[in-house]
């Protein structure tokens, strides 16, 4: 094995993140933030944009840390790519966000919006023709911290509860907003809606199914829904105070059972809602009477599960809408893209309304990825299993952190990439892309 000789250029730029000129065209030529953060009006200093920018990069490539500001201070690539003209310190960006992070959330989570309308972001429908529209909340665990708004959730642990809306089978990002955690799921949730609901329209005109867990299986939020024109919704039932035995012999009247495997029996019950035109329950009852290895229980065992949908039979049976309701499941892996891809399991700031900006700006960074890794899937991307979307992880690593020089030369900045750059041609094609429609 050689012995390598390390030396440290004294003139040439390197960068370990190549990608970020990726996130500076997108956020600079397709966003509307460059004008929208001049609205919150600073006398001196540094200008809005620039803090703006510098924490979108870092959350970019995951870091969340303010600190984190500190090593790209210094880094001409990092202020060129993303138009950085003063870079901030940690500490005057933690300052800054504090003192504005309640006017500067909305013009964010707008630009989110904004961006995924400009680039034409592509919205993959259902099989059915309504386009996804999933909610739900996720704890995120800040145990052993003083922050604003940390409370007991109810995963056990001290933290904060953020609710989440992902559009679409790639999984848009819609918002994604804090929450103490104790704040129960359905406490503002309509208000929530209002916000929401907008933003996917001006996405798709397709109809909307919004999928929600039983803790929004609310009368106030069916009836809201109701009044939305295309919007329908699939909402886990809630049985609270429902006897099973009545489920049972409600099912046996109807000759519904079937048999599951021996020792466990099955029916599956539809009714309308008697006061809520065009709702109905889909109830799902099963009695087992021993476990998976035949081991007899000494009583029969009830249990119940269902759903409440403004989806006529017409249009998704009872087993089509439990499938429906099934692939909900998948929103579980981007709240994990939020926390462990992004860094952001335990938020920065000891202020509420500052871990709030901080969300809006993963929001943003969450988007850029996901569009992103939509070319990751195609025949130029470095070689990956087959998947339908990329984990933000893979783009970081694929797209973000390649390593490229940095070259000014005859008035024009160049960035060479090494020979063997496995991401290179997918970055190339983004790039013409951003530039071509900017």
């Amino acid at each position: 094995m050689p012995t390598f000789t390390l030396q440290q250029s004294e003139t040439e730029v390197y960068t370990p993140h190549g990608g970020l000129a990726l996130v500076g065209h997108c956020l600079n030529q397709h966003t509307s933030l460059t004008k929208t953060a001049r609205t919150v009006v600073k006398r001196h200093g540094i200008p809005n944009i620039d803090l703006l920018r510098t924490y979108l990069g870092l959350i970019c490539v995951g870091k969340s840390d303010f600190a984190a500001a500190e090593t790209v201070r210094p880094d001409p690539f990092f202020k060129s790519a993303t138009g950085i003209k003063q870079s901030p310190s940690s500490a005057r960006l933690r300052q800054r966000f504090d003192e504005d992070a309640v006017q500067l959330t909305p013009l964010l989570n707008d630009a989110s919006a904004e961006f995924l309308e400009t680039i034409k972001a592509p919205v993959t429908p259902l099989a059915m023709g309504h386009v996804a529209l999933d909610m739900d909340v996720f704890p995120m665990d800040n145990s052993q911290t003083h922050k604003e708004g940390v409370s007991y959730t109810y995963k056990g642990y001290d933290g904060y509860a953020p609710i989440a809306a992902y559009l679409g089978q790639e999984g848009w990002c819609m918002g994604c907003e804090l929450r103490p955690g104790s704040q129960h799921a359905n406490k503002g949730f309509v208000d929530t809606l209002k916000r929401i609901l907008p933003r996917a329209r001006e996405l798709t005109t397709a109809p909307l199914l919004l999928r929600l867990d039983s803790a929004h299986d609310a009368r106030e939020n069916r009836n809201f829904l109701r009044g939305q024109e295309h919007v329908d919704f699939l909402i886990k039932w809630n049985p609270r105070k429902q006897d099973p035995l009545m489920w049972a012999d409600k099912a046996q009247s109807q000759k519904a059972w079937t048999l599951d495997r021996h020792g466990k029996m099955e029916a599956v019950l539809s009714e309308e809602l008697p006061d809520e035109p065009g709702v109905r329950r889909i109830v799902k009852v099963m009695v087992r009477t021993s476990d998976p290895q035949g081991q007899l229980y000494l009583e029969p065992e009830v249990s119940l599960e269902g759903w409440v949908t403004s989806l006529p039979a017409s249009v998704a049976e009872e087993q089509q809408a439990m499938d429906l309701y099934r692939d909900h499941a998948t929103s579980e892996q981007f709240h994990s893209e939020f926390k462990t891809d992004l860094d952001l399991e335990r938020l920065p700031s000891g202020k509420f309304d500052t871990n709030n900006l901080v969300m809006a700006f993963a929001t943003l960074g969450y988007n850029l990825l996901r569009w992103m890794g939509l070319r990751l899937t195609g025949p130029e991307a470095p070689i990956r299993h087959p998947a339908k979307r990329r984990r933000l992880r893979t783009v970081m690593q694929e797209l973000m952190s390649m390593a490229c020089r940095l070259i000014h030369r005859g008035r024009q900045w160049l960035l060479r990439f090494g020979r063997h750059c496995p991401g290179f041609g997918v970055c190339r094609d983004l790039y013409r892309d951003l530039t071509a429609s900017g």
